[in-house]
């Protein structure tokens, strides 16, 4: 209880190096601010059951039913990967290149707020490393300074060296305190921030290809007898076919 007592007490403005100590604790505060921040954000943009998630949506993409996948992507909330699910599903009809643009725009705005902030924690870490240190360099001056003093007693030297090397010891232990767990929560939520972006780039390619492969199987079109004659001529595009007889046009195909 001591220990504490005078840890503490080293926040007093009586206290040598109390500035040190008190820059230490407004950037601790922000460690925190930060950690509980993205802690929810990540949790909610994560969401729960992935697999099974992406199981679903190409069950009902095989049944051709894209409604209900985007219906299921609206009820996963703020889920990142439904956000990118959502937006390939909106713009299945219009070929594999539109699906894949709509899905590369979707996760482009999506991973750059999965990252915000995130930095700020290794950021916090090396700085209040170094709060910490400059708090030891100043205690450090202040006892070579009582030690070399001339004209003032043993007892008040002892007094001031003791104040000097406590100043020293508490910025760094305070300042310890705040890097090691900013670096670790740094360090995972990063790596959780990396698992969402890995689960967005395979499940975002396994809903293109599901798409594209549904597109080939079901699309059959059909002209009738009559409607074609002597010439026939095609003008295919990346993403359609237009089939002309007699220079009109008799069937566009998107693909």
């Amino acid at each position: 209880m001591n220990f504490f007592a005078k840890f503490f007490h080293s926040f007093n403005t009586s206290e040598p190096g109390f500035v040190f100590m008190w820059v230490l604790l407004v950037v601790g505060v922000f460690c925190i601010a930060i950690t509980i921040e993205r802690f929810i954000y990540l949790m909610m943009k994560s969401g729960f059951k992935t697999e099974l998630f992406i199981k679903d949506i190409l069950k009902y993409i095989q049944k051709d039913d894209l409604e209900s996948a985007t219906k299921m992507c609206s009820k996963a909330g703020k889920m990142a990967l439904a956000e990118v699910i959502k937006a390939g599903l909106n713009n299945a009809k219009f070929g594999a290149e539109q699906i894949r643009n709509a899905i590369d725009e979707a996760t482009l705005k999506v991973i750059p707020k999965l990252e915000k902030r995130t930095n700020y924690l290794a950021t916090i870490g090396n700085v209040a490393t170094l709060i910490g240190l400059m708090g030891t360099i100043y205690g450090l001056i202040i006892s070579f300074a009582a030690v070399g003093r001339p004209g003032i007693d043993a007892a008040e030297k002892s007094t001031l060296l003791a104040g000097g090397i406590a100043a020293a010891m508490n910025t760094t232990l305070t300042g310890l305190m705040i890097a090691i767990p900013s670096i670790v929560i740094f360090s995972l939520f990063k790596s959780k921030t990396q698992r969402i972006i890995d689960e967005i780039d395979e499940y975002s390619l396994r809903l293109v290809n599901a798409l594209v492969e549904k597109s080939y199987k079901v699309q059959k079109f059909h002209i009738s007898a009559g409607q074609l004659k002597e010439g026939i001529g095609l003008h295919v595009t990346h993403n359609n076919i237009k089939i002309f007889t007699d220079n009109k046009l008799v069937k566009e195909i998107n693909i």
